[in-house]
């Protein structure tokens, strides 16, 4: 075959339009059923179904259940379906694309990651972390949980950028650049996550009745820790702001391969609205709703952020293309 009709090997199997699509549905289907993790966690609906598991009240079917168990038994079994999903998207995508392609890797980290999502999913109810539990295991474990939860949507997001991409999805063909400032900007939106979730477990415990008296629990030597440690939350998201922003001037001068104005803009938008849904928690005495509108803004401003993060760090080399003579 002559020099000039030789195709690369890589682009005879590109992924095709339904696996991407595939995977930017379970993204979503994850974001999802962690919105309503964090409305079982804002009702008290954590011990729905007692502590077994993953059973609920020791049987499969729910007779006459209460409102908190409905709650409950509804995040198990969404949980369970988000397991065969990551599973299916591992599977699809091994089959759809090229072997040492960048989404195999991700899809294989989101199917570990759901995994240890239900093992810390059960113990929290084994160990009965539920509900109205004041026990000092409880933060350290919904601490992990978050983590654990944040790894896994950057992980399935990755999947459905790397899925999306031409160019740089191999690892023969990507070369990684700024990678140890994206680190540090991730890991403090990382710990903002963590902190925020622990300002929300401090929020359900210890519900205020003003604002007023919201902030003289912030200040008060009679609070539990989870209380006076909130101002942790919008202290470090606050500073993680310069970091985004170190960013986003950095991905709009990244401009050979992709166009980052939009998806800096996003990145902006949902920053700024989730000031505002902290400084409205605060203000309302935190609401289920508004919380689980929060918890939302957080995944979807986390995962414009990885995928502007892997523009910048994950970049396209020069392919070297296999010829036939």
């Amino acid at each position: 075959m002559p020099a000039a009709t030789a195709i690369s090997v890589h682009a005879q199997k590109l992924p095709s339009p339904a696996l991407r699509r595939f995977a930017w549905a379970v993204l979503w289907y994850f974001v999802a059923v962690i919105c309503w993790g964090a409305l079982v966690r804002a009702t008290g609906s954590g011990a729905g179904c007692g502590d077994h598991w993953p059973l609920c009240n020791g049987t499969v079917v729910q007779h006459s259940a209460r409102v908190d168990t409905v709650i409950e038994f509804t995040h198990r079994i969404t949980s369970g379906l988000s397991f065969f999903s990551a599973l299916g998207l591992l599977v699809w995508t091994f089959a759809g694309t090229a072997r040492g392609h960048l989404a195999r890797a991700a899809s294989v980290t989101a199917v570990i990651f759901t995994l240890v999502e239900a093992v810390l999913g059960a113990f929290i109810v084994k160990l009965g972390l539920t509900a109205q539990s004041q026990s000092p295991l409880r933060a350290p474990y919904l601490a992990l949980h978050l983590t654990n939860t944040l790894l896994l949507l950057a992980a399935l997001t990755l999947v459905a950028h790397l899925l999306g991409r031409k160019r740089g999805y191999t690892r023969a063909t990507v070369r990684f650049t700024a990678p140890i400032g994206a680190t540090i900007t991730v890991l403090i939106v990382l710990v903002v996550g963590v902190t925020g979730s622990l300002a929300a477990l401090g929020d359900t415990l210890f519900p205020a009745s003003s604002l007023g008296a919201a902030l003289a629990q912030d200040f008060s030597a009679a609070s539990g820790w989870l209380v006076r440690w909130r101002w942790t939350h919008p202290v470090i998201a606050f500073f993680s702001s310069f970091f985004l922003i170190w960013l986003l001037v950095r991905a709009s001068k990244k401009t050979a391969h992709w166009d980052n104005r939009g998806l800096s803009a996003l990145v902006l938008v949902l920053l700024a609205a989730q000031y505002l849904l902290g400084v409205l928690d605060v203000v309302l005495l935190a609401p289920t709703w508004l919380q689980v509108a929060h918890l939302l803004g957080a995944d979807l401003l986390w995962a414009a952020l990885v995928v502007l993060t892997a523009r910048v760090t994950l970049e396209p080399a020069v392919e070297k293309a296999n010829f036939s003579a």
